[in-house]
């Protein structure tokens, strides 16, 4: 395996001016809180702080812990903290926002938005921290609510929307009553503006994933940018013309980046719904799968790049860009890199859109589906090389066992593998890597000091077959019903594909009947809600699932309209082996760094294992993996994301070499954060573990080296700043 040592010399003397003193000082003041998502606006996942380094990460212990106690079967913790003043601001499993005191976790407020009420399996990825003057307010987006806190109290400030909340299915431009709109990762500010995307259904009916500021002292909305364009604006033509009506999607679900000195906010977005299927929607289908760069004051489009025309592979942009700054030929440049859930990293001019490496727009294949008309090209970067494999043969099929291999050899060559773009299929597709990446929505990290981009990746293949829909004329039954419009994520036998989308079998022990029809109506989590089906449909679903009961209803709205499609899927399925491993040989799992400098790879190593197999020889296997990565100044890479080892890791940021690791009290299915208080470096993650049947946690863990070296070398920042 590669290393990492490249003997990148720092470009620092380019990209600062001023005195060594006062950019040190200046470096102290930016890095020493973890303020916004991801570290910072420009969400490169960097700290200059040094304190922990190389030579004494080793010595890392846990300085504080902090149990929830919100964990239940299933859940997730996924937050990145933000830490303002000596403040850790943090959510919890079950949605609570807390805030901890940063040295030593005690808890200093905790804010419910259940009220009560039995909490949703939904998660969320941050918050946001505003001031102006002695306000100091956080943003927390719960359900389809924009919350307002007072940060020094966690009591919802009145000023704010209604009472402390604004309702984001307000203002989108056409009814979304009953449909499910959230926001699992969090907005950002520019100025006195919360800016914001959202989550939104991946089947239809769904909202559509519009681009909105609000006034961060009144909740009052200030600006729109419609990703699915209406009549008159940009891109309206690479839609049918009435699709801004009914299309939903084309959400920025992973967070933005901001570019404050240029008020430039950088947004990626997600496909249209419906995910996989899109006769209803024929053009390019700008602006799903996009990454925009908006006037951050205004809303108005400064450029736009399409990373897949017409996307039915289900290939959002998972993450927010990083901007980087680097040296490329012969010049210094400012760019803005994106990861895609394929493997590939796009890098372009941040002004103005152009691509820095070359770009081929490549023809594909055309769909054998009646009613489906795909683009005939698509973008691939020619430079950085993907983080992931593009393409399943029948050589990268897995040895683990002859059984294994054989079992995944007799279904492979019933499936279509072609690589990127091969259509979706009756008989199935292989889509590789899988419908969660690749790089997920943890996102990447860029070193300044070398140029140095870090992704983690996973390689699980998945199958992607189209079935046809259940016809529903006359009476229907629930069953009927759920077929039609459930059994696509849950399974026609109810068996669900755990955690993302649970197994509904017995759920009349879990919830009641009542319970039941709240959740169909309103969505939870992914879920979206389906209260277009009317109530008497949606009791029907409800005793189906609750008592098995098959009662007949009379459909409450037309089965002919343009969101009722001749095809969905049959389901969010991993290509596996017998015994529930990925049906490639590994790695299933990498940690890869790019040289920006050069877009070029520098090296690619397995990234987390599965204790049952290493018990049995088999190490360096990789595996699922979900956050990202930090990198600091004192030379480090920290991530912990692996699912099944619950490990947390440091590695040499220049070499690869694995320098320390710990195993946590859950899978550590978040990214970290770094920070100083009390003179203290403090290194902290979320391990809610919860993901792919790992089992859930929720406990924030703080470290730091021990107290006696922490007297003897206060935090600094690297001086070479």
């Amino acid at each position: 395996m590669r290393n990492w040592n490249i003997g990148v010399v720092g470009l620092l003397a380019v990209f600062c001016a001023g005195s060594l003193d006062a950019r040190a000082e200046q470096a102290r003041n930016a890095y020493r809180q973890w303020r916004v998502y991801g570290g910072g606006s420009e969400n490169m996942h960097y700290s200059a702080l040094n304190q922990i380094k190389r030579e004494n990460v080793h010595q890392l212990e846990v300085a504080w812990t902090y149990d929830t106690g919100d964990a239940f079967e299933g859940s997730e913790m996924q937050c990145n903290p933000i830490v303002v003043n000596d403040v850790l601001y943090v959510t919890t499993p079950k949605l609570r926002v807390l805030a901890l005191d940063a040295a030593s976790g005690k808890l200093i407020w905790s804010f419910d938005p259940n009220e009560g009420k039995k909490p949703g399996q939904r998660v969320n990825r941050g918050l946001t921290y505003w001031e102006e003057g002695e306000s100091k307010t956080i943003f927390f987006c719960f359900r389809h609510f924009i919350c307002a806190l007072d940060a020094k109290t966690g009591r919802l400030i009145s000023s704010f929307g209604d009472a402390g909340h604004v309702d984001m299915r307000d203002g989108l431009g056409r009814d979304v009553t009953g449909l499910s709109i959230s926001a699992t990762s969090p907005g950002i500010i520019y100025k006195d503006l919360f800016i914001v995307g959202s989550s939104v259904g991946e089947t239809l009916p769904a909202a559509p994933g519009h681009i909105r500021a609000y006034d961060a002292r009144s909740g009052k909305l200030r600006w729109t940018f419609h990703t699915i364009p209406h009549p008159g604006e940009f891109g309206y033509e690479t839609w049918p013309k009435d699709a801004w009506q009914y299309i939903g999607g084309a959400n920025c679900w992973g967070g933005m980046a901001l570019d404050e000195k240029r008020g430039l906010v950088f947004v990626p977005t997600g496909s249209a719904s419906f995910d996989f299927y899109g006769p209803n929607r024929h053009g390019d289908n700008l602006f799903a799968n996009s990454l925009l760069c908006l006037d951050a004051a205004t809303g108005k489009r400064r450029w736009h790049f399409q990373v897949v025309k017409h996307d039915v592979w289900d290939r959002d942009l998972p993450a927010a860009p990083a901007l980087v700054k680097f040296r490329s030929g012969g010049r210094v440049v400012e760019a803005v890199a994106q990861i895609t859930k394929a493997g590939q990293i796009f890098v372009l001019e941040r002004t103005t859109g152009k691509p820095i490496f070359p770009i081929e727009y490549r023809k594909v294949p055309a769909s054998g589906i009646v009613g489906e008309k795909l683009a005939e090209t698509q973008p691939l970067p020619m430079k950085p090389p993907p983080v992931a494999r593009q393409v399943l043969t029948e050589e990268m099929l897995t040895r683990r066992t002859p059984e294994a291999h054989k079992s995944v050899l007799e279904r492979f060559l019933k499936l279509r593998s072609n690589g990127q773009f091969e259509p979706p299929s009756l008989e199935g597709t292989i889509v590789f890597p899988g419908f969660d990446g690749g790089p997920g929505w943890g996102g990447a990290a860029f070193d300044p000091e070398t140029g140095l981009y870090y992704v983690n990746s996973s390689e699980v293949p998945c199958v992607l077959r189209l079935v046809e829909r259940p016809k529903l004329e006359g009476l229907s039954s629930g069953k009927d019903l759920y077929e039609r419009h459930c059994a696509s994520c849950h399974g026609m036998d109810l068996q669900g594909n755990p955690p993302e989308f649970p197994s509904l079998i017995k759920i009349g022990r879990k919830y009641d009947s009542d319970e039941i029809r709240s959740i169909i109506r309103e969505g939870a989590g992914r879920m979206p809600g389906f209260a277009s089906l009317g109530r008497e449909p949606i009791r029907a679903v409800a005793q189906y699932l609750f008592a098995g009961e098959e009662n007949k209803v009379a459909l409450e709205r037309s089965e002919t309209s343009p969101i009722d499609l001749k095809y969905t899927h049959d389901g969010y399925n991993r290509f596996l082996d017998p015994d529930g491993y990925p049906a490639v040989k590994p790695p299933w799992g990498t940690l890869n760094t790019i040289n920006l400098h050069k877009g070029e790879m520098v090296s690619q190593i397995p990234l987390g294992e599965h204790p049952e197999l290493v018990a049995k020889g088999l190490r360096d296997t990789g595996s699922w993996n979900y956050g990202g990565p930090i990198v600091t100044a004192g030379g480090l890479l920290f991530i912990a994301a692996t699912n099944y080892d619950r490990k947390f890791r440091a590695f040499d940021k220049s070499t690869g070499k694995l320098l320390w690791e710990t195993v946590l009290p859950a899978a550590g299915n978040a990214t970290p954060a770094t920070y100083e208080s009390g003179g203290r470096q403090y290194v902290v993650i979320a391990a809610g573990g919860g993901k792919r049947g790992a089992p859930s946690g929720g406990t924030y863990v703080a470290f730091a080296l021990p107290k006696t070296d922490s007297e003897k070398q206060p935090a600094d920042v690297d001086r070479r700043r």
